[in-house]
């Protein structure tokens, strides 16, 4: 899809200053652009490359004069980043404006949906699923049955979401996600083995959640596991059975939460934490990549470390820590001038 520097202007309230009709369809960092695409100048430590930049459109802001001659049309506005942001998104939204049934698809008995859905080839729709408005289901999906899923919401390639669960409007789960599959249940038994405890509760994510790539999260028990309003999940993360995460919550890459663990509203936990089960982190905590969570936290804590414990303690022990074998040479030091 073609767009010219009068559309783009128009889309940002922007000002022309060139070549109107000069037409892009693609997206270029000004360094590395190129004919038919449209990039942006906002940091001044890259004003030089607009004199070289083969890009056909750059937003610049309202200030920007060059000092030298130019082959890019301008687009000039009071902010570029913001603008080039916006179209971004405006991109985005285009890119994604699907439609429509593909075949082949399976969609069983008693399903509704909305509005403008977009369900991809070799995609599977359980018994009783309801869809919203405006849901984009990409190929090779899995719903399974009595699920519902609310308006807006996108499902990329390959996510399997298991029965009984239910997705919010305004979410994105990417690809490889697993939504429902069973908690981590096992009763030993006397003589060694383990018999598996039944899961039968659900998954609640609600609205305007992001979910990364590869990222599982399993069903309770009993009852639900909670993914509460404009929670943040990056990719490959593992949420337990019974796990509640609360609102506006960002967790990143290769973190583990066990079962049953409740976690505070705005907070920011790093990659590859493991958090053990049965625990409380309180709202707004901060707890750093790496660390090793075994007790619970109270609110606005901020901690690092395996076990992990208040960040500025763990600062000072650090600096200890790299000083160690000096440390002790001195206290041997100083233990054969006692003995002596």
């Amino acid at each position: 899809m073609k767009f010219t520097a009068e559309q783009i202007a128009g889309i940002l309230e922007g000002e022309v200053v060139g070549n109107p009709n000069a037409e892009v369809f693609k997206l270029a960092k000004i360094e590395e652009g190129t004919d038919g695409s449209i990039t942006f100048l906002a940091n001044p430590k890259y004003a030089n490359y607009i004199y070289s930049t083969k890009a056909s459109i750059t937003i610049v802001n309202n200030t920007f004069e060059p000092e030298n001659e130019i082959s890019t049309t301008l687009i000039k506005v009071e902010d570029a980043y913001k603008a080039f942001s916006k179209l971004l998104e405006y991109y985005n939204q285009v890119k994604l404006m699907k439609s429509g049934i593909e075949q082949p698809t399976v969609i069983s008995d008693n399903v509704v949906y909305g509005e403008n859905l977009y369900l991809g080839s070799f995609s599977y729709l359980g018994k009783n699923v309801t869809i919203g408005n405006n849901v984009k289901i990409y190929p090779n999906c899995f719903i399974g049955d009595n699920v519902t899923i609310g308006d807006n919401t996108i499902l990329f390639a390959g996510v399997r979401i298991y029965s009984e669960s239910i997705i919010g409007k305004n979410c994105t789960i990417h690809s490889g996600c697993i939504i429902g599959s069973d908690g981590f249940g096992f009763a030993p038994a006397e003589d060694g083995t383990y018999s598996k405890v039944p899961q039968i509760g659900n998954v609640i994510i609600e609205d305007s959640v992001d979910i990364g790539a590869c990222t599982t999260i399993d069903r309770a028990t009993l009852g639900s596991t909670i993914i509460r309003k404009g929670v943040k999940l990056d990719n490959q993360i593992q949420i337990a059975h019974n796990v509640e995460i609360g609102e506006n919550t960002v967790i990143a890459s290769q973190t583990g939460v066990a079962g049953s663990t409740k976690i505070g509203k705005n907070c920011m936990i790093g990659g590859q934490v493991g958090i053990v089960g049965h625990i409380t982190i309180g709202d707004r905590v901060r707890i750093q990549a790496q660390s090793g969570i075994g007790k619970s936290i109270s609110d606005g804590e901020t901690i690092q470390g395996s076990p992990a414990f208040n960040y500025g303690d763990w600062n000072k022990s650090y600096v200890h820590f790299r000083n160690l074998p000096k440390i002790v040479s001195d206290l041997e030091d100083l233990k054969k001038k006692i003995d002596n």
